[in-house]
């Protein structure tokens, strides 16, 4: 095996052979086990010259077991031609070793080094595209192809003697990456801008003497401007991609969503729309129940007509019968001469929306019950019924079986009322559909107050990790509250609400990935990690669904999802596999 760093060496020897071609040597990358990944043409005459001379088999191999023994070989093929040849480490990696090795006609290299035109070195250069700069060990330039002319809009005479502090200070380049060098002394790779502003990919490598100091500093530079426009386009476009997929999350009437129990209720919302059977929504308060409500008015039959949305405990139990039937002059005192209509009859052909249906008082959860099979109500004081032709919604945040079982709550009401159920987990039960309200909060609040907040990785991370008690409502205040009070554009884990970050610290042992620029990648990184941490100590997948608080189903999703393995879990349920 070799390495990246190697491949990506062997890819540019490619890449350069014609010109290592120009050169009168051999160059051959071999392993231990004698395979070989890179020859040029030199090597391959001298190899077929040295096999004709050898007339052995394997005589190639014997070649490389015998220079791989010795730093530097001398092999005559014949009386008047003498090669030297050169070996050296390359790669060291686990149990194989790579090495290269130089071969030389000793007379054509001395002849080649004493003929040399240097002029002509020169002009090659000179054809490269890319921009060339040879600083000596004072930081002065010594040397420049014609292309970095062109890519610092600078002449040649203007560059050569000049030390890399002036041309900052004049602003040739904003950076000096043979400053880099000199101070790392390593090769170097930065990006900067010309005087123009265009984006410049620079590589400084350092040439050492013999002590091991630096002589010259060689660096190459590419204008890059152009891929750095095509890689924001791109951005642009995969941004367009993303928002258009997340408006395939909104699901009528801003629903965003990702979970597939969330995508399950409004499937049967949307065919409940279509019936006019009561319907009963249960879930803990903030999840959303009025949404969903509002939603099956909406995508009905009845949507032209109008949603009388009621809160059975926010209206004071003495005027609550009247404001849901009305009344008639003189029911009571202070009543108006011409009677009030009710939210009933302000729903006819509409619906009616009963909130908080378990604080409605037991003599008022009779009315309702003859509301839903007689299709009339009778006003306050009044001695006529009123025929009304109303869907009723229901919705509650409390258990009313048990409330039944406490003769708090009617039994004949609440099976009328429980013909078709709908539960909405709460929000920690879904925690795929957290990430995506914080995006759609957070652009939300940043059009309404006309911002630009963006939210840090960590900051997700740790509102993953919070409960959310108060369900959707609490996480939209919270994302309002953050993009208002952060000064900065990114919001942090510091500009979160204290006892968020209390929380969030419960969970301290979860590692934050920071190489990733993918929000999404990292919030699926922290989820695995709860999960896989949940599996080790829970051991089975109903205890790991109590203890995370959700549904089991929820967890055997993410154990396949996130491939966390069957070995982890004593009791898997007949479930994971």
């Amino acid at each position: 095996m070799i390495n990246s760093l190697l491949k990506g060496g062997l890819l540019i020897l490619k890449h350069i052979e014609p010109l290592i071609n120009l050169l009168p040597i051999g160059v051959i990358i071999f392993d231990q086990k004698y395979k070989i990944y890179f020859k040029n043409s030199k090597a391959l005459n001298f190899l077929e010259e040295y096999t004709k001379k050898v007339e052995v088999k394997d005589s190639i191999e014997d070649l490389l077991k015998l220079v791989e023994k010795e730093d530097i070989q001398k092999i005559s093929l014949n009386t008047t031609k003498d090669f030297m040849i050169n070996s050296f480490v390359l790669e060291r990696h686990e149990d194989n070793i790579v090495y290269g090795i130089i071969i030389y006609d000793c007379e054509k290299i001395c002849s080649f080094i004493s003929n040399v035109n240097f002029q002509e070195v020169k002009l090659i250069l000179d054809s490269v595209q890319e921009a060339i700069t040879i600083d000596d060990k004072n930081g002065n330039t010594v040397w420049v192809n014609k292309a970095c002319e062109q890519l610092y809009e600078i002449k040649r005479e203007d560059l050569i003697g000049k030390n890399i502090d002036t041309l900052e200070k004049i602003g040739v380049f904003s950076h000096s990456v043979a400053k880099e060098v000199f101070r790392k002394k390593q090769q170097i790779s930065i990006l900067h801008n010309n005087k123009k502003g265009k984006r410049v990919l620079t590589t400084g490598t350092p040439i050492l003497d013999v002590d091991g100091n630096i002589k010259q500093v060689v660096s190459t530079s590419r204008d890059i401007t152009e891929l750095i426009v095509l890689k924001n386009e791109l951005e642009d476009i995969q941004n367009e991609l993303e928002e258009l997929r997340e408006k395939q999350q909104v699901i009528m009437n801003d629903f965003i969503i990702e979970s597939q129990e969330m995508k399950d209720i409004l499937l049967l919302a949307k065919r409940l729309s279509q019936v006019d059977s009561t319907v009963l929504i249960t879930g803990e308060s903030g999840v959303g129940k009025g949404e969903i409500a509002k939603y099956i008015h909406q995508s009905g039959p009845r949507s032209n007509h109008s949603l009388i949305k009621v809160n059975c405990g926010a209206i004071p139990e003495s005027l609550l019968e009247s404001e849901l039937f009305g009344y008639e002059y003189g029911a009571f005192t202070g009543s108006k001469k011409q009677g009030k209509m009710g939210l009933f009859e302000l729903a006819h052909k509409g619906t009616i929306f009963l909130d908080e249906i378990g604080e409605l008082p037991l003599n008022l959860q009779v009315k309702i019950l003859q509301v839903i099979q007689d299709k009339e109500i009778q006003k306050v004081g009044g001695i006529t019924t009123i025929p009304v032709d109303v869907r009723i919604i229901a919705a509650t945040n409390k258990d009313l079986q048990n409330m039944v079982h406490e003769k708090k709550f009617r039994e004949d009401l609440f099976y009328r009322l429980n013909v078709v159920p709908i539960h909405i987990p709460c929000l920690h039960e879904r925690p795929e559909d957290i990430f995506p309200l914080i995006r759609h909060f957070l652009r939300k609040y940043n059009k309404k107050f006309n911002l630009v907040k963006r939210i840090d990785s960590n900051a997700v991370a740790i509102l993953l990790k919070y409960p959310w008690p108060g369900n959707v409502r609490e996480l939209e205040n919270i994302i309002e509250r953050v993009v208002i009070t952060t000064k900065q554009d990114i919001i942090l884990p510091q500009n979160l609400p204290n006892y968020i970050i209390s929380e969030g610290d419960n969970s301290s042992d979860i590692k934050v990935p920071t190489s990733t620029v993918n929000l999404k990648d990292t919030i699926e990184e922290v989820e695995k990690q709860i999960i896989h941490k949940a599996v080790i100590k829970y051991k089975t997948t109903r205890e790991v669904a109590k203890a995370l608080g959700v549904s089991q189903p929820t967890i055997v999703r993410k154990i396949n999802k996130y491939k966390i393995t069957e070995a982890d879990l004593s009791d898997c349920d007949s479930s994971a596999g």
